[in-house]
């Protein structure tokens, strides 16, 4: 089975759409995705910080608290392989070891504190563009690993802001770092990571 970016019947969705069951009821996928974004803007407001140690566990939460009023299944890895566009991400069977290995990367870095600002936007951007090739979840990836990475460079001491980075280049630069191109990841870090914090 594959996502609503591919082809067959996703168990996700509601059958015969490519919209994702939830607790609303909602089966337009406009509705849908509205309110999604609603309400996870405000569990995310929600969020507080947290320190490491950082693990698939963690991101599990973070994604619980987001969709946790939409989904059923929010916080729980996916059960299926899935796909976007011509990006196929990990395979089921290795979300939590290959996640593992990524955790423990940042662990042996040392949750990335005490680098200079160019050395952490770079290994920031390397770390996000690898665990998006995971994506855990059925949906919702992205901003549960935003959270995620906004506490890790707050544990390093800096300001960290996404807005001024646009969905379209979002995409562009997490489809890039699936060849191991971080180039654009590393521009939409060095434009979001900002001063150290205190300064």
């Amino acid at each position: 089975m594959v996502d609503k970016y591919g082809t067959g019947q996703d168990p996700y969705c509601y059958p015969g759409t490519t919209v994702l069951r939830n607790q609303l009821g909602l089966t337009d996928d406009d509705a849908l995705n509205e309110a999604e974004r609603a309400l996870s803007e405000i569990a995310a407001s929600e969020i507080d910080f947290a320190p490491p140690p950082y693990d698939l566990p963690a991101l599990q939460r973070i994604h619980r608290q987001l969709f946790g009023d939409l989904y059923d299944w929010a916080g729980e890895l996916r059960t299926l392989d899935i796909s976007k566009g011509g990006t196929h991400f990990c395979n089921v069977t290795r979300v939590e070891p290959e996640a593992k290995k990524i955790f423990a990367v940042l662990a042996g870095a040392n949750w990335l504190e005490g680098l200079e600002r160019g050395v952490l936007v770079a290994a920031a951007a390397e770390h996000f563009g690898d665990l998006n090739m995971i994506h855990p979840f059925r949906d919702g990836n992205g901003r549960a690993q935003r959270i995620l990475f906004e506490h890790l460079i707050v544990n390093a001491g800096y300001e960290i802001s996404w807005w001024p980075v646009g969905e379209g280049e979002w995409l562009q630069a997490n489809v890039d770092a699936v060849v191991c191109d971080y180039g654009a990841l590393i521009r939409i870090f060095e434009r979001c990571i900002g001063q150290p914090i205190g300064e």
